[in-house]
């Protein structure tokens, strides 16, 4: 079993852009991922909800591999 594939149904994301001038909604969004600082990884549940915050806010947030 490969390394990569262990983590099956978890989301491993990155907040790649700061939020400073977004609307707040997309803070919303951002904090409510969890996120805390800039370039932080943060795993999550493979979800239609956490799929979905992820797609109010492709711009901040990057899925990793």
């Amino acid at each position: 079993m490969a390394a990569n594939q262990s983590n099956n149904g978890k989301l491993r994301l990155k907040w790649v852009r700061s939020a400073i001038c977004t609307p707040v909604k997309h803070k919303r969004v951002v904090k409510g991922l969890g996120f805390t600082r800039l370039n932080q990884v943060i795993e999550r549940p493979d979800t239609a909800a956490i799929r979905g915050m992820v797609a109010k806010v492709p711009h901040l947030v990057e899925i990793l591999q």
